[in-house]
Order: structure tokens, then sequence, then C-alpha cells
């Protein structure tokens, strides 16, 4: 239960940053922001939200990532839907919080409640203006989600001398800052089902009646759904073919650049830490090598924790969490 909290908490953080600076842009105009403004604020939401959550629940933030480490890193499966669910609650409820303080600028900026600012909540085919087909979408969601849950195994994979604990947060924060600056045209980036349902369904109660739908009148809901999910499993798979596997061979051979041949905590194979506590099992914490804890509970990104079940994630997620709208 007190994961659930945590993941709910963390994502809320998460979408009143960028919920809100999108609202800020779209409704209070370009003089209060642009597309660089909005990237950057998803950015430091991702990094404010997995430092809220990561010592309890690890962060996830985003069901792809969810998803994905139950896959490739030992997260257990029993949990992936107590999860998402306090995941897309938090998004719902971090939307609803900025739809009621947004409420006045938003009526005067589109007294309709048009896809005009449907963008401010969540996503659509190039931004609702630009000439990208639901399948153009598609494809971009499953790019952008594969890079994020790839770099996220990057950056979390102690064999791969990721960065220092507490530097792990902000380096996923900087990734979801370099997708939306790089993959921001086709799809908005939402790369996160929460992130995107959530405030779907908070607008749509609350009067955009244009919701569900894109500029083409096709139903949409379902791309920033199930293309992040699919992207995520690639992204994670490639980690895991490519680089994951060879790390261990590359430990037994030779010290870890720049490490000076220590090891934090012993890793299997598969990427979980050895630490001799059952897989999702809190034991007794130990000071770990300059002073990090290899054994806390819940893990967290750039904590140097482990993840329950095993595996270590930096919760994304623009990832990611995800990010939203650049228009």
């Amino acid at each position: 239960m007190v994961q659930m909290i945590a993941e709910f908490l963390g994502t809320m953080i998460l979408l009143l940053f960028g919920i809100g600076v999108v609202a800020q842009v779209v409704a209070g105009g370009s003089a209060l922001g642009d597309h660089n403004s909005i990237a950057w604020a998803w950015g430091f939401g991702v990094v404010l939200g997995v430092y809220t959550a990561a010592r309890i629940s690890g962060a996830h933030l985003n069901p792809a990532v969810t998803i994905a480490l139950a896959t490739f890193r030992k997260f257990p499966w029993r949990n992936v839907v107590p999860y998402i669910f306090a995941q897309v609650l938090g998004a719902f409820c971090g939307a609803l919080l900025v739809r009621w303080a947004y409420n006045s600028v938003l009526h005067n900026a589109d007294p309709g409640l048009t896809r005009k600012t449907q963008i401010v909540f969540s996503t659509l085919p190039g931004n609702g203006s630009l000439p990208v087909s639901l399948w153009g979408g598609f494809l971009d969601q499953v790019i952008g989600t594969a890079i994020l849950v790839f770099l996220i195994f990057v950056l979390t994979d102690r064999l791969n001398d990721p960065p220092l604990s507490n530097l792990t947060p902000f380096m996923v924060g900087i990734v979801v800052v370099a997708i939306g600056m790089a993959w921001g045209t086709n799809a908005g980036y939402a790369i996160n089902p929460a992130r995107d349902f959530g405030p779907r369904l908070a607008s749509y109660i609350t009067g955009y009646g244009t919701a569900w739908r894109d500029q083409y009148n096709q139903l949409y809901w379902w791309v920033p759904i199930v293309a992040p999910i699919i992207g995520g499993l690639i992204g994670g798979l490639i980690y895991v073919l490519l680089i994951g596997r060879v790390l261990p061979f590359l430990q037994a051979a030779a010290p870890p650049a720049g490490r000076g041949g220590e090891i934090e905590t012993p890793v299997d194979a598969t990427g979980a830490a050895e630490t001799g506590t059952p897989t999702g099992e809190r034991g007794p914490i130990q000071p770990g090598p300059r002073g990090e804890d290899p054994r806390r509970p819940g893990g967290g990104p750039g904590t140097g924790r482990d993840y329950p079940g095993g595996g270590r994630d930096p919760g994304a997620g623009p990832t990611d969490p995800g990010p939203g709208p650049n228009r």
C-alpha cells in the first residue's frame, strides 16, 4: 500500500509540472514559454517525481517502465496492476489540479474547450496541427518509449558503470528533456500511458468532448497506451540482448572502467542484484561502498538501491514519464 501511495504521489508531481507548463504556454501565450520550456519542465517533473517515490516504490511513474521491469528485471508481476493503477490515478489527480487552477485562462483562450487547448492534457498526432497520421503517431511512440526504457536500463545497471546514486534521477530527467527536444513533433512524446490516459480522462469529465479522438475524428486515445508499452518492451529487449548480457563477462574479465575494480553489489546475468535478500523482501540495511545502501527496500532511480523484485529502474517514466504535448 505504501508503494502505491509513493507511485501515486510521484506521478502526480510529474504531471503537475508537465501539464502545468503546457497550460501556461498554450493558454497564457508564447510570452510565458515555448517548446524549450515545455521540454525542460517535463524533465524537471521527472526528476522531482522520481525523488518523491524512489526510496519507497522505485519510482517507475510509467506503466511502460513497470511492464519492462517485470519482463526483464524480475519486478513481481503481482505488483504490476497495482502500480499502474496508482500511476494512472496520480496522473488523473495531477491533471485535475491543473485544470482547476487554469480554468479561467483555458476558457479565455478557448471558450468552446476544443482541441486547441485539449492538447494541454493529452497528445495528438502532429500535436493536432501537423499532417501526421494515427499510425505515424503510433510509430513515433514506439520509438520514443524504446529510447526511454533502453536508456533507463543503461543508467541503472550496476555493471554498466552508472551515475552515482543520487545523480540518476537527474540523468533520467535529462533523457526526457532530450526526447522532448528531438521527438516532440509527431505525437507530443507522451511515452507514458498513465501520463496520457489519466489527463485525457480528467479533461473529458471537465468539458472536453473531443478528448478521445484526434483531429481526423479517429479514436486516438489507445495509441499513447499501446504504443509505449510495445516500445518499452523493445527498448528493454535491445538492452538485455546487446548490452546487458555482455556485461557479466566483462566484469569477470576486468574491473569496470573508472571504478578501480570496485563493484558495489554483485549482479547476476539478468541484472538483478545478488544481495542475499529474497526477491522483493525487505532485508536489513547495510551501508555499501561510498556510503550507499545497496539493500534498501524499494530502491529507485539513482538511489543505488535494489528495486522490488531485484531489478533496478529510475522510473521514468516523461521517463516519463513521460512528457506531453509540445504545442
